[in-house]
């Protein structure tokens, strides 16, 4: 038999050795549109890698042409790396990013258009949350009637639409949505005034930007002539949005950029994130000349878990038909195991995990557990403790939401943007100065007032009558060292060395070492990591940086807002011999040897709220999808035929996925052992990695007025004033065209003349 073109190439170019018909097919496409239906497993981030190195290396397109979006920044580095190691350093000029980041270069260059700063902060859901209760005491809101949450989650879904403040009150159908059009309304008026975006700002002002100003949109068009999608199925329309205006079509007189999108319909399951399954599965009515190439070749599990996962989504109606398969034959039939309750199950794992490591078959470390909600994991910790089986839960209470990270990371928005209201107010009286709610009231009021910023209303404190004398002075205080602070990112001192003088002059470090609370021991050793965070930022070497970044504060600050929760989950195999527990949201992308699904009982799993609703159940149902296809060659499937509710066994009935499995991939174990555990205490030892040591900080220097110095950024001053002592010591100096500014003399690169 003559062989085909393709299986020609194949063997000529390296570029596609190893790939499959399909995926060769993916890799090489030129001309329209192109949408890569990757069914679990079927090697995607290998065909997107080889996609792009393709584009550069056989095409001759310029890496700076590239836009590829993921949805992670481990994924979006990843990539990179993966692309580099195929064409080299050349790959650095290419964006791979999230959305988020990707979204945050865009605004940077072109946020003044919105009036907005380029140094805007960029604020997470605690931020936002903290201003919307801000704004409902505003309006004099019950806070139990209209709680800030609920408003955030409407306003959030309402930005995911691309709704503004005035769209949703135009649409608003009842009284409840007239008053979150009014918060609305208000909040992000507040945004605005702080100079600040939420993280739903960031690809609604993006969006915003393309549609109002053809320039702008011409700019990046012309720029972007490849975009690539990963995870597709996972888009809200605001990000729908964002790669139509980037890619654009013909009937816009220009030609469209090459677009690729890889996703699978199968495992859309972040609808309560406002993710939209129609974008994928109308890609073709959105555009019409696309082509689809279809990837069923499973490279992650036998063929006894696909025949499971196959069974149970196929139940799915309006999907891509496609069907999963594995050359890696049979493999073990599936476990089913029938659990007295919910404490009977965890043992049943327990002893079955430490079973699979005496037979030398898998070790904790290659082990998964997953659960539906975050709570199912109580049971399991106290199980693993009393049976010193050793466990990470992934979804804890992570580094950058801790209160003292948050507290200095506060700080730091503060330096780089005086105008941000929440980082002010959060720091504001942090440790304790006697800067009470009461005064910030008068300030906001006297601010609002007045037209001007919550930061320009501390600094006028002194004509605000309302405010007692103790706090006022106690604001003055704290406006000077801020101010004296900002100096050092205005002088574009590195960030390890603005983190240590925050630490330091705020008085957040000394109040921590002083303390004997034990748990404030750990609390200093987290704000000693958070400076080795910011030398490792410094230390990235050169070929790391993005052509138009540079080291600084906001560029340290950025980073670690992007940071997304599904970047700190281990890896598959490689957890030091920890059995890795999460939840099947938290599990997507990722892989393990054995993986132990559990809670399959109605009301768990699926959930009891999306009972009787048809796309709820369809969601769930791709949910399991997900968790089935995450073992590569071992699946446990547990339920319980009791779990206590308030103290009070509930009994649930077998979940209806369970019916859904062919009999002959799957082994029943029923003997359910009724177990009665005593509760032991959830505790966990801390795994904050060791700090680096920080060195030595400089002594400050003594200067005297009159004095001449050398300043590394604003050149040559004279000493006008000079102020406090020893780590305190500070002098104003005039920079002639530069003005005069207050340094720290700590931190201060100056040398006398």
């Amino acid at each position: 038999m003559k062989p085909n073109r393709l299986s020609l190439m194949t063997e000529i170019d390296p570029l596609l050795e190893g790939l499959n018909p399909q995926q060769s097919e993916a890799v090489t496409h030129a001309g329209g549109p192109l949408l890569v239906v990757a069914g679990a497993g079927s090697g995607k981030t290998r065909v997107l890698t080889r996609r792009i190195a393709y584009l550069m290396s056989r095409r001759q397109v310029a890496p700076y042409q590239i836009l590829a979006i993921t949805f992670t920044n481990k994924a979006a580095g990843e990539m990179k790396e993966r692309v580099a190691d195929l064409v080299g350093p050349i790959a650095k000029s290419m964006w791979v990013s999230t959305f988020h980041s990707a979204c945050v270069r865009i605004l940077r260059q072109e946020a003044t258009r919105l009036g907005y700063s380029n140094s805007f902060s960029i604020y997470d859901s605690a931020d936002s949350q903290r201003l919307i209760t801000i704004v409902a005491k505003e309006l004099n809101l019950d806070p139990k009637r209209y709680p800030a949450r609920q408003f955030q989650s409407m306003i959030s879904n309402a930005k995911n639409e691309l709704l503004g403040p005035q769209d949703y009150l135009n649409a608003a159908s009842n009284q409840f949505e007239q008053v979150v059009a009014d918060v609305y309304a208000v909040y992000q008026q507040r945004l605005i005034r702080a100079n600040a975006m939420d993280f739903d700002d960031l690809i609604l002002k993006t969006v915003e930007v393309l549609q109002r100003y053809p320039e702008a949109k011409a700019r990046f068009r012309s720029r972007f002539r490849h975009v690539l999608v990963d995870e597709y199925q996972d888009t809200n329309h605001a990000q729908y949005i964002l790669v139509k205006e980037l890619v654009g079509s013909e009937l816009e007189g220009q030609s469209p950029a090459e677009l690729c999108v890889v996703g699978d319909a199968d495992q859309s399951i972040y609808g309560f994130r406002g993710a939209t399954i129609r974008n994928i599965l109308q890609f073709e009515l959105d555009y019409p000349n696309a082509r689809t190439v279809l990837l069923e070749q499973n490279y992650r599990s036998t063929q006894n878990i696909l025949n499971a996962a196959n069974a149970v989504i196929t139940k799915n109606e309006s999907r891509k038909e496609k069907n999963l398969w594995s050359d890696a034959g049979s493999g073990s039939l599936l476990t089913g195991y029938v659990a007295e309750s919910e404490h009977d199950e965890a043992n049943f794992i327990a002893d079955e995990i430490r079973s699979l490591q005496r037979e030398g078959v898998s070790t904790p470390g290659d082990t998964a557990i997953f659960y539906r909600t975050n709570a199912q994991s109580r049971v399991f910790e106290e199980v693993f403790m009393r049976n010193a089986l050793p466990y990470k839960v992934v979804g804890g209470l992570r580094f950058y939401e801790r209160r003292e990270v948050k507290d200095l990371l506060a700080y730091l928005r503060v330096l780089a943007n005086l105008e941000d209201e929440i980082s002010l107010r959060r720091i504001i009286n942090v440790p304790k100065r006697g800067i009470g709610d009461t005064s910030l009231d008068y300030v906001d009021e006297f601010a609002r007032n007045n037209n001007i910023s919550f930061w320009q209303g501390l600094l006028r404190v002194s004509e605000n009558s309302s405010v007692p004398s103790r706090a006022a002075q106690a604001i003055n205080e704290f406006t000077s060292m801020v101010s004296a602070l900002a100096v050092l990112v205005e002088a574009k001192t590195k960030p390890s060395v603005i983190v240590e003088a925050a630490l330091e002059q705020s008085g957040l470090l000394k109040e921590l070492a002083d303390s004997t609370d034990p748990q404030d021991e750990v609390r200093v050793e987290n704000l000693k990591e958070l400076v080795a965070v910011s030398m490792e930022y410094e230390e990235r070497p050169f070929e790391d940086l993005g052509e138009d970044e540079e080291i600084s504060l906001a560029g340290f600050l950025e980073k670690v807002s992007l940071v997304a929760d599904a970047d700190e989950i281990p890896e598959g195999e490689d957890h030091g011999g920890v059995v890795t527990m999460m939840t099947l949201h938290t599990a997507k992308g990722l892989e393990f040897p054995t993986v132990f699904l559990t809670g399959m009982e109605d009301g768990i799993f699926p959930h009891s709220r999306t009972l009787g609703e048809k796309d709820e159940i369809e969601e769930e149902r791709r949910l399991a999808y997900v968790g089935l296809t995450r073992a590569r060659q071992r699946l446990y499937i547990s339920r319980a035929e009791y779990r206590s509710t308030w103290g009070a066994p509930n009994y649930n009935p077998p979940s209806r996925f369970l019916d859904e499995i062919p009999e002959d991939v799957i082994e029943w174990r029923n003997q359910g052992r009724s177990s009665s555990p005593s509760l032991v205490t959830r505790t966990r030892t801390a795994t904050t990695p060791p700090p680096r040591a920080t060195g030595k900080k400089s002594v400050a220097m003594e200067l005297a007025v009159g004095e001449r110095v050398s300043h590394d950024t604003f050149g040559l001053g004279t000493v006008v004033a000079v102020a406090g002592a020893g780590d305190k010591a500070e002098a104003t100096i005039n920079f002639g065209q530069y003005g005069e500014k207050r340094l720290l003399l700590r931190y201060a690169p100056v040398e006398k003349l």
